[in-house]
């Protein structure tokens, strides 16, 4: 089996290889960088399970970075690693598309176990996310593939499933949901988002998809 192959943007150098030798020790395959200008061109020609990124760095810093990757359509998770911890920072992160948030100064250990929780979500082809053991989601596509029977999803099914999976057992507000599924320049509604709900409801058992009442939904990991 092929290593799982994580690139790190980190400028400060010796907690960069720090990261780097404990990662692969772990046995992961590692590239890092300090610049993040450097760092865009890699991650536009490269591909990678998972992207570790600091925020304060040469060149253009890790939000602009993830926001430059995102818009290029590199669909890869993101964790920032990085000492800047204002509720507006996290805010931005999560907004910008990461999958997670560590402040510094954090354990090498903690880093290790959320990513493998991250990975656990993926496959080997990060386009591919395990629902269950005969349930996937292929997020190129947007098709859902259930017990051998393949479901095509509207674009706006396919996104509102994929905030769902990467984000199981939270309560997801309407507003976060509507930040992450309908574009810019789309004005998003309550009944069009309970039709979505419902159409998603129908391919997964009873409850899997709860209302909260006044606060959202929340995705119960099969």
């Amino acid at each position: 089996m092929s290593k799982r192959r994580i690139f790190l943007l980190e400028d400060d150098l010796n907690l960069n290889e720090t990261v780097v030798d404990f990662l692969e020790e772990a046995g992961y395959s590692v590239e890092s960088q300090i610049d993040g200008l450097e760092a865009e061109s890699i991650l536009y020609e490269k591909k990678f399970d998972l992207i570790l990124l600091d925020v304060n760095v040469l060149g253009i810093n890790g939000f602009e970075l993830l926001e430059s990757i995102r818009e290029f359509g590199v669909k890869t998770p993101v964790v920032f690693i990085t000492a800047r911890d204002s509720l507006d920072d996290i805010e931005r992160g999560f907004k910008y598309g990461a999958e997670d948030y560590i402040k510094k100064p954090f354990s090498l250990k903690e880093l290790q176990i959320r990513i493998e929780a991250i990975l656990k979500r993926y496959n080997k082809d990060s386009s591919i996310i395990e629902i269950s053991s005969d349930c996937h989601f292929n997020r190129d596509s947007g098709e859902l593939i259930s017990k051998g029977v393949v479901h095509k999803l509207s674009n706006k099914e396919a996104k509102l499933l994929e905030l769902f999976v990467l984000h199981p057992n939270e309560i997801l507000s309407h507003e976060q949901i509507f930040n992450e599924v309908w574009d810019y320049n789309e004005t998003p509604s309550d009944s069009s988002l309970r039709t979505y709900i419902k159409n998603l409801r129908k391919l997964f058992p009873k409850d899997s998809i709860e209302s909260i009442k006044k606060r959202g939904y929340r995705y119960i990991a099969q």
